[in-house]
């Protein structure tokens, strides 16, 4: 299976500034993904997708050469990850390289680690799946938790059920970021958003916070100081 390891990191960000390229316990964030990444392939199979001169100058520190610039048209705040995904799958083919699979890392996922990655690559099945993503539990239980607003404006549950406990209720997941193996053959026939053949790759909590706020950021360093 030939892999293609995606590092997608745009330089605008409203929540942290700069938070690609953010000393992180001694070193920038995206260097966490990078490291990764190397454990499996070789540096010209890992793209960092970037639209931003620091970020290529950061990348460029540990050795990694970045074979093309993001358009400005794929690094607004309504971008989608698919967009990046063929942008960067398109710009290989036309250098005569083609892939069959894809791994996306976010680079605001440093807590994930080297075996998280080998475990969901090792689900995936290239004929038959759309993709192996990684997953939390979530607390947020649509059985329990979670509700909408009527027309009339009053809350109903998102989800039906007689659960009385939290525990009682059918386990829910959401993606927490950290890893995605995805089919290119799949990729050309739809948008990930329209995929069916979804596996869960399960997490522990502690692995994956998702970095957006200032918050999940000093809870990152502290939680990598402590090792």
């Amino acid at each position: 299976m030939k892999l293609l390891f995606i590092i997608p990191a745009r330089g605008g960000s409203k929540g942290l500034p700069g938070k690609n390229i953010k000393m992180l316990n001694g070193k920038p964030l995206i260097h966490y993904s990078i490291e990764i990444a190397r454990q499996f392939v070789e540096d010209k199979d890992i793209c960092v997708s970037t639209d931003d001169i620091q970020i290529v100058n950061c990348v460029k520190e540990i050795g990694l050469e970045i074979p093309f610039l993001r358009p400005s048209d794929l690094a607004k705040d309504n971008s989608s990850t698919n967009d990046v995904i063929i942008h960067a799958l398109n710009f290989y083919s036309q250098e005569g390289i083609e892939y069959d699979s894809v791994v996306v890392l976010q680079p605001t996922s440093p807590l994930r680690q080297v075996f998280h990655v080998a475990e969901a690559i090792s689900k995936f099945d290239l004929i038959n799946d759309d993709m192996v993503v990684s997953v939390v539990e979530t607390k947020s239980n649509p059985y329990y938790v979670l509700f909408e607003e009527t027309d009339a404006g009053y809350l109903k549950k998102s989800k039906e059920g007689d659960y009385i406990s939290r525990q009682e209720c059918p386990k829910v997941y959401e993606y927490n970021g950290a890893v995605y193996v995805i089919s290119v053959n799949s990729l050309k026939k739809m948008k990930i958003v329209k995929f069916s053949k979804i596996k869960k790759y399960l997490m522990e909590e502690k692995y994956s916070i998702d970095i957006d706020t200032g918050l999940d950021w000093m809870i990152c360093e502290e939680l990598l100081k402590s090792n």
